[in-house]
Order: structure tokens, then sequence, then C-alpha cells
């Protein structure tokens, strides 16, 4: 099979490659989107969070110390699972940046992937558990119930959703694996300390597909979308529009 990237192109033939991150862009703001993947026009670039990186990469090394001796990591004691990290040829491959878990919707011509933290299996069940890290610093309890982090929920749910279309079995629960760093300690003595919490979520995939349909049907349209009031982007645009 063969893929492009870059902007969209109506009359191409190749299927279109499309990160879950996109995906999340076009359901936050379609003119963004679309000014993105059709136009060539992107948003600036935002600053990466090393802290937030190298937390999950230590995540992935100690979780993977239990994946190779297939035992459960403590976390997973505590939650009362009967699951350990699942071991599979390709989990590396799925937790990349740019290959991550992907599926080719060929009626859609998109391909489509984004990249998983980690993938636990339940041994009773056989079910995959999509498992994402999050990292953060906040003297209030840790949920993920806040507004803006409904993305964090669809985030699970497409992950969710590639795995089915491997062919995995997968529970609608899934499990954040969130490090709150403790910013109480009288002295910092170069050691950052995390507070733990093991959050879980019960979703649902069946927005996913619409979603594409309808992000397909904008990717192919020549009509630019309006402008969204809710995007701070686009209140940007239209502001600077105005003055100019």
């Amino acid at each position: 099979m063969s893929y492009y990237r870059g902007k969209y192109n109506p009359n191409e033939e190749r299927l279109f490659k499309l990160s879950r991150s996109k995906v999340e862009s076009y359901v936050k703001c379609k003119r963004c989107f679309y000014l993105d993947r059709r136009l060539g026009i992107g948003q600036p670039p935002g600053f990466p969070f090393n802290l937030n990186s190298a937390v999950d990469n230590l995540l992935k090394n100690e979780f993977d110390c239990y994946r190779n001796i297939q035992e459960p990591h403590p976390y997973i004691t505590k939650l009362g699972l009967n699951a350990v990290p699942f071991q599979h040829d390709d989990i590396e491959k799925w937790r990349a940046n740019f290959t991550g878990v992907s599926y080719d919707h060929i009626d859609l011509k998109f391909h489509l992937f984004g990249a998983v933290d980690d993938l636990w299996i339940n041994l009773d069940s056989q079910e995959l558990i999509v498992v994402d890290y999050k990292s953060t610093s906040k003297s209030s309890d840790i949920s993920i119930d806040a507004p803006w982090q409904r993305s964090y929920k669809r985030q699970m749910e497409f992950y969710q959703f590639l795995l089915r279309k491997n062919g995995f079995q997968v529970s609608n629960t899934g499990y954040f694996v969130y490090c709150n760093g403790d910013r109480s300690k009288e002295k910092f003595n170069e050691v950052l300390e995390f507070k733990m919490s093991l959050i879980p979520y019960t979703g649902s995939d069946s927005w996913v597909e619409p979603t594409l349909s309808s992000l397909h049907q904008l990717l192919n349209q020549d009509e630019i979308p309006k402008y969204n009031e809710n995007c701070d982007y686009c209140l940007y645009q239209q502001a600077t529009a105005k003055t100019l």
C-alpha cells in the first residue's frame, strides 16, 4: 500500500496519512484543521515538554521490566487486575510517534495511526487494556473530569478503535497512570518526587467512524470553514484581519 502526507489532495489515489492528533485537531476546530491539512497552513509549533517525556520514558522502562518477565507491575496488582504488560513483537512500533498502531481505511483513503504509551492484557478475558501516561504538578487531587481533559478520553478511545481494527479484543476500560510532581517538599535536593494515581476510564469509540466520515467530507470541499468562536487561533486570525 502506498501513502502520502502533508497537504490532502482530493484527486490522489494513495492513502493519506492521518494521525490521532490531527483527528483531535479536527474535533477542536474544523477551520484550523482545514487550513493545515488542505491548504498547508499549520499552527505555530508548541514547545516540547521534556520533563513529561522523561517521565514517560522512565515509566516505559519500568513496565518493560515486568513485560520481559511477564509478571504484573505493583500498580496492576493494586488495581486488583489479573493482568500483565502485553508482550508483542510490534510493541516498540506501536509506541513510536510516527508509526504507532495503524489501520488503512480503504473507503476513506486514510492511513490512520497513533502511538500508545502502553498496553496490558487481562489474563482472564484476554482483552487488551489501553494505558496512557500523564504527568503534572498540582496541589489539588488528580482527576480527568475537567472539560479540557475530554481530549485525553478521545485519545484513549481512538487507540482502542485502532487496536480493534487490527483484530484485537480490547476492553472499553483503560487506565491513566497519572504522575503528580510533589511540590510540598522543603528542599529540592536534585530529586523530583511524584505521587502516582491510577485512574480508570470506561469510554466508547463509537464517535470515531462518523467523525472520520465528516472529516473526509470537509477535506474534499473547496470552501474554507467559518471562524470558530471557541478557538483561540481563530479569534487571533479574526482580530488580526480586522486590524490590518
